[in-house]
């Protein structure tokens, strides 16, 4: 069949995607994308860690992102984004930035880390007051709390899942589980952290029951993305890309918050929470 009238594929629009070595999510990426742009995917050599701070260093070392990033040149995107969560927050606002500029610097092209996402996604709402759901550690769930903290917003309640490896074989319900932990009546939004747990149909489930933007990971990465493109992400009845999806009834008290014991250093923390 002769097909030369319709003249050949549509011209796409490419996003680099830098991700780490156990990334297994990219169908879940592809959801928030518009028919007219591609992603481009690679993925960071294989260390022999499991998640944990140290892994999150190894992942985000600036030759390792320089070698990344030049693996997508050819393909020529006209942004890059490192869809890691801790590897992105380990090192602080700071460390943030130099990624940003180390990736910028390599590939000739803007570049964006899903923490620094973050930190956009929470401005463009307005939240100053956020709960956190990880699948990490303690260590590294503190290192999230520290860097959210750098960035002047308190974080209102905290729950993780102490996971060092298949986080994206977390469902749905157990994400679900630690949202309803974690957020309490003086939050104005919740992130759910790690590029690795998958997210994209909980979250207008849990923006109505909570009444609150709900945010996620990979979510902010591709919304970050995309508005350097001058394009929106595809992401009916959620709030950080769906602005009709923001305006709502005020979240009710919560009776029955689970007690907090004191730790000896004076932190609070109850099983899966700090």
């Amino acid at each position: 069949m002769d097909v030369s009238f319709l003249g050949g594929p549509r011209p796409q629009r490419g996003v680099g995607v830098v991700a780490p070595f156990d990334f297994a999510l990219d169908r879940e990426l592809w959801r928030w994308v518009p028919e007219e742009v591609s992603l481009h995917l690679t993925r960071t050599p294989y260390v022999p860690v499991e998640v944990s701070l140290d892994l999150a260093r190894l992942v985000s070392e600036h030759e390792t992102l320089h070698d990344a990033v030049r693996t997508l040149h050819a393909i020529a995107p006209e942004v890059v984004a490192y869809a890691c969560t801790s590897g992105s927050f380990v090192g602080g606002i700071t460390g943030e930035r130099a990624m940003c500029a180390a990736m910028t610097r390599a590939g000739a092209v803007p570049s964006l880390t899903t923490s620094g996402a973050l930190l956009d996604a929470l401005a463009e709402l307005g939240v100053t007051r956020v709960a956190l759901v990880t699948p990490y550690t303690v260590s590294v769930t503190r290192a999230l709390e520290e860097y959210v903290a750098e960035a002047g917003v308190s974080v209102t309640g905290c729950a993780y899942m102490g996971l060092t490896r298949h986080i994206w074989k977390v469902p749905y319900r157990e994400v679900s589980e630690m949202a309803h932990r974690a957020v309490r009546s003086d939050a104005q939004a919740l992130f759910i952290s790690c590029t690795n747990l998958a997210t994209y149909d909980v979250i207008p489930q849990l923006e109505a029951e909570l009444r609150i933007p709900v945010i996620s990971a990979n979510q902010v990465t591709m919304w970050a993305a995309l508005r350097r493109l001058g394009t929106r992400a595809v992401g009916p009845y959620q709030a950080l890309i769906d602005p009709a999806a923001r305006s709502g009834p005020a979240r009710p008290e919560i009776p029955g918050l689970p007690d907090v014991r004191e730790l000896p250093d004076g932190e609070q923390q109850q099983e899966g929470w700090t």
